[in-house]
């Protein structure tokens, strides 16, 4: 929808407008709201709402949920983790989340039934306006071609409605309708991956004080023959485990596969007290998603929308985490939207927008080039099969991968292994 000049005079419903609220969107709103911006967040669903998800959070992902003044007790319902068991190579390796200054020494664990929700509120909280069952459906451009608002469907009946803001955030996940409809689409050179995930009732697992990592999966009758994909098991703490796998698309397997049936195989292959390898105890049916990695589509600002989390394909190609960079692309994009409306419009709040895919190119691009390395690495089975017969043995070198793979090192000082990942990313060129 084009609006004429003399049109965007009309008061503005917002002076920014949130598309969705995810992680990332939430984010955006609390950071926004607590500057005193007047924030419109819109989602097209009603809260609680189911989210494909692992469920799990690493250290990364509970900084941002304390900058949003989360309460992340178990008193407040979460179930707190040491770290990461992995699994592979013959080997059962036990690894702590590293202490640092810049992150907590924990993870955490949440269904994505009610986490969403509590961040949603958080937004609210601050002073955001949350509009549930508000579909996006378009932009609003102005006669240059600039966004200044979105068309949305209301409600059951599915009401025409438009909403005006002299800001746009896009955070409306890996589907990316509001970017796509700007012509923003994926990009085929960078990583995608597919997971799926159910719960299971398993009382021997349930309240697990480390997320579970296979990176090996055999069925009963594969022999030595490995199945595609890696796997998890992360305990919620309520009598029920979060069990799933995923597939890169560097994997000969990816779009050729089965993956529902792929998990029940691996699971078949798990202790039978685990309770995975009984049917009745599932709980739901076996949902897929898609995972948008390596800032898979770009420019993460255009024409008075700024992209943030899925939206912006901005999931970690080494471990497949994607609420972490959500929720901080989420405050990065506040914190430049801030600046950027203290400005007149016009050419100077243009160069202080641009300023956001600069940021996060010079966060994250490098770290994601590695990423895009090292999916293509472990896509070859005789690669990865090496990698943890002959690394899983060795603790040092697995709290290395772990650092590496999570994105967790202090940016100043740090010990020896923070300084070599620390340069590698550094140095190599960003994506």
């Amino acid at each position: 929808m084009r609006e004429e000049a003399q049109m965007t005079a009309v008061e503005n419903d917002a002076d920014v407008i949130v598309v969705g609220a995810g992680p990332g969107g939430s984010a955006t709103a609390y950071h926004l709201a607590r500057h005193g911006v007047r924030v419109l967040l819109l989602e097209k669903t009603e809260f609680p709402r189911e989210k494909v998800c692992g469920d799990g959070l690493t250290p990364r992902a509970v900084r941002q949920l304390i900058r949003m003044g989360v309460d992340t007790s178990p008193e407040a319902g979460w179930l707190q983790n040491k770290g990461l068991r992995v699994i592979g190579g013959g080997v059962r390796l036990e690894l702590d989340w590293p202490d640092l200054a810049s992150f907590p020494n924990y993870g955490l664990v949440r269904t994505r039934l009610d986490f969403d929700d509590l961040l949603a509120q958080r937004a609210v909280s601050a002073g955001a306006k949350l509009r549930t069952s508000v579909n996006v459906v378009g932009p609003v451009l102005d006669a240059d071609d600039r966004v200044i608002g979105v068309q949305a469907e209301v409600g059951p009946e599915k009401e025409t409605a438009t909403f005006r803001a002299p800001l746009v955030v896009a955070a409306d996940g890996v589907s990316g309708r509001f970017p796509l409809s700007l012509g923003l689409a994926k990009r085929e050179d960078r990583p995608i991956g597919v997971a799926v995930r159910r719960y299971y009732r398993s009382p021997a697992k349930h309240d697990d004080d480390y997320l579970e990592s296979w990176l090996e999966l055999r069925s009963k009758d594969s022999g030595d023959n490995l199945l595609p994909g890696y796997g998890w098991i992360f305990g919620l703490g309520d009598g029920r485990v979060n069990v799933g796998l995923g597939v890169l698309n560097s994997s000969s397997a990816f779009g050729k596969t089965n993956y529902r049936r792929l998990l029940t195989d691996w699971l078949a292959n798990t202790p039978e007290d685990w309770g995975m390898t009984d049917e009745s105890n599932a709980e739901g049916p076996i949902l897929g998603a898609a995972l948008p990695m390596g800032f898979n589509r770009v420019p993460h600002y255009t024409r008075g929308v700024l992209l943030v989390g899925d939206s912006g394909g901005m999931v970690n190609p080494f471990n497949g985490e994607g609420i972490a960079y959500a929720m901080e692309s989420g405050e990065l994009a506040a914190e430049i939207a801030v600046q950027a409306l203290a400005r007149p419009a016009g050419a100077e709040r243009e160069r202080a927008l641009l300023a956001y895919p600069q940021e996060l190119k010079a966060r994250f691009g490098g770290y994601y080039r590695l990423g895009g390395i090292f999916v293509k690495l472990i896509g070859r089975p005789e690669i990865m099969r090496m990698a943890t017969r002959h690394g899983m043995p060795h603790p040092t070198l697995m709290r290395f991968v772990l650092k590496l793979l999570a994105n967790l090192t202090d940016p100043r000082g740090g010990d020896a292994m923070d300084r070599v990942i620390n340069a590698m990313t550094k140095v190599a060129p960003a994506v």
